[in-house]
């Protein structure tokens, strides 16, 4: 099952991210074949690290909270927080590395999964060619939507509102989108 795992940076701890970033990717390169997208969160300009993103196929919320826990940066201190949410992937592309794109979230009350209320967005996104990551958070039963991550190849205004007509559909009425940079991560 996938899960999306976001963790915040607390400030100020660029330099020990610098210094624990091998023992990042070694830990990440662990879960290699189940890496469905990874990558930083950053700074408006794109020079400072503010958080990691990964959705990974794991067995169950057991294994996706140890991944984020047993993580180098989290074990070290320098996440405030993390979540760790189960994923119904709509749309994936591999993002091109050294671009950044614009992570788009959100979160609402449960609301019944119903897949055909996606296919309109989903058929406009891949001619698009914008949208790279589409994720619909769900419940543990998979059955309600939960929320919604995307990685989108636009500046944040644009990328908003390319994903609000399909956040709204997912969520059942207007929901409030959040944004922030992204950039596709990994060994290079």
């Amino acid at each position: 099952m996938p899960f999306y795992v976001h963790a915040q940076d607390k400030p100020d701890v660029a330099d020990q991210l610098a210094e624990l970033s091998e023992e990042h990717w070694s830990y990440m390169d662990r879960f290699a074949d189940g890496l469905i997208l990874r990558g930083p969160t950053v700074s408006d300009d794109g020079e400072e690290h503010t958080g990691s993103v990964h959705v990974v196929d794991l067995a169950d919320r057991a294994a996706a909270e140890r991944f984020a826990t047993e993580e180098p940066f989290w074990r070290a201190g320098l996440y405030r927080e993390y979540l760790a949410a189960p994923v119904v992937v709509l749309l994936r592309r591999e993002p091109a590395a050294d671009v950044l794109y614009t992570l788009v979230t959100a979160r609402w009350s449960p609301q019944t999964r119903t897949p055909d209320d996606t296919e309109q967005w989903l058929s406009a996104a891949e001619a698009d060619g914008r949208p790279s990551f589409v994720a619909a958070l769900v419940d543990d039963d998979q059955d309600r939507t939960t929320g919604l991550v995307a990685a989108v190849r636009a500046l944040p205004d644009e990328a908003l509102s390319l994903v609000q007509p399909l956040a709204d559909r997912l969520a059942g009425g207007p929901v409030s989108l959040t944004s922030q940079r992204w950039q596709r991560g990994g060994r290079s």
